[in-house]
């Protein structure tokens, strides 16, 4: 069943991304659903140890992605919200697995300045392109992400295998997707203009988070 559901995925994911490419909004839409429902299918089937805590990241990661169908910034703010939730529920997740004994804390304070540093010169650069009311929630929301972030390289600084390389690609991705993201929907004369690159890193960093935990 596991198979299928991975099936299902690439086939989801595969289709977006040409809806994507060629700017086919209508196909954008039926397809997106179906990409995250078939990647909790394939957690659930796939897992030995199921974490309620990682379901519900990827519903809400699915909720997010229903939301952000709608165009407007309120559609936009309450999908980002579903995406902080879901980020939250990624670090829980990879809480279970990380031994905080074993990371030194310069190396801690150091990954956390670092995200801070890149969301402060991204936002630097979008400020003039981002709704007023928009900029402050977004701020944040990327600030979680890049804390989600860190909770996977802490995973993996504090056990070092294939899975917590995997799943902290998987988080980077996801960082780079959201940061995409913004630059797309907002950013006037930029030389991104479909969301091909925004679902690409989007959908392939949900997979390797997955895999890595799986």
């Amino acid at each position: 069943m596991k198979y299928i559901f991975l099936i299902i995925f690439l086939i989801a994911t595969t289709i977006h991304l040409y809806a994507s490419l060629k700017e086919d909004t209508r196909l954008r839409n039926y397809s997106k659903p179906f990409i995250l429902l078939s990647l909790l299918g394939f957690y659930i089937t796939a897992t030995r140890f199921l974490s309620i805590f990682i379901i519900f990241a990827l519903i809400f990661s699915w909720i997010g992605d229903v939301l952000l169908i709608h165009k407007g910034i309120k559609w936009f703010a309450s999908g980002g919200v579903a995406f902080t939730i879901s980020h939250g529920f990624f670090i829980a997740g990879y809480i279970r697995d990380i031994s905080f004994s074993r990371i030194p804390v310069l190396l801690i304070i150091m990954l956390l300045a670092f995200f801070v540093a890149i969301v402060v010169i991204i936002f630097s650069k979008l400020k003039s392109h981002l709704p007023k009311p928009l900029f402050y929630p977004a701020l944040f929301y990327l600030l979680v992400n890049g804390v989600m972030n860190c909770f996977a390289i802490f995973r993996l600084v504090s056990d070092v295998t294939v899975a917590t390389v995997v799943t902290a690609l998987g988080a980077i991705l996801f960082f780079i997707s959201d940061t995409t993201q913004f630059t797309v929907r907002f950013k006037r004369n930029s030389r991104l203009k479909t969301h091909f690159l925004v679902m690409l890193t989007y959908s392939v960093g949900e997979l390797l988070i997955v895999l890595g935990l799986l």
